[in-house]
C-alpha cells in the first residue's frame, strides 16, 4: 500500500488549501482514511478521519476542515478553510488498519510521506 499526499504550500492566514492523498489498493470501503499533522517540536496529532461510522474531526479544525473521498479514484481529500498560523505543520494521510480506525495514530497502518502546510500571519 502506498499513499501519496500533495497540495501543501504557503498561504496567508484566512486562506484555504486542499490536500489530496492518492492511495494504491482499496481504501474507503474496507479501511478508515485519516489525516494527521505534526508541527515542529510537537507530537503528531489527529486532524480528521472518515471511517465506517462517519467523519470525525479534531476540535481545533471543526467547522474549518472537511474530509472527503473518491472511492473510484482511491483518493482522500482535506479541504482546509480559514487557516491560521497554528495550522502550520506537515500533514500526513494514513490508512487505517481496519474500517473502524479513528483518532489514534496507532490504529493506522500505512502512512504517506507528508506535505508541508505553512500559514503566514
Amino acid at each position: 500500500v502506498q499513499l501519496q499526499a500533495s497540495g501543501g504550500g504557503l498561504v496567508q492566514a484566512g486562506g484555504s488549501l486542499r490536500l489530496s492523498c492518492a492511495a494504491s489498493g482499496r481504501t474507503f470501503r474496507n479501511y478508515a482514511m485519516g489525516w494527521f499533522r505534526q508541527a515542529p517540536g510537537k507530537e503528531r496529532e489527529f486532524v480528521a478521519t472518515v471511517n465506517w461510522y462517519g467523519k470525525y474531526y479534531a476540535d481545533s479544525v471543526k467547522e474549518r476542515f472537511t474530509i472527503s473521498g473518491d472511492n473510484a479514484k482511491n483518493m482522500v481529500f482535506l479541504q482546509m478553510n480559514n487557516l491560521t498560523p497554528e495550522d502550520t505543520a506537515v500533514y500526513y494521510c494514513a490508512r487505517g488498519a481496519s474500517r473502524y480506525s479513528s483518532r489514534s495514530s496507532g490504529s493506522y497502518e500505512y502512512w504517506g510521506q507528508g506535505t508541508q502546510v505553512t500559514v503566514s500571519s
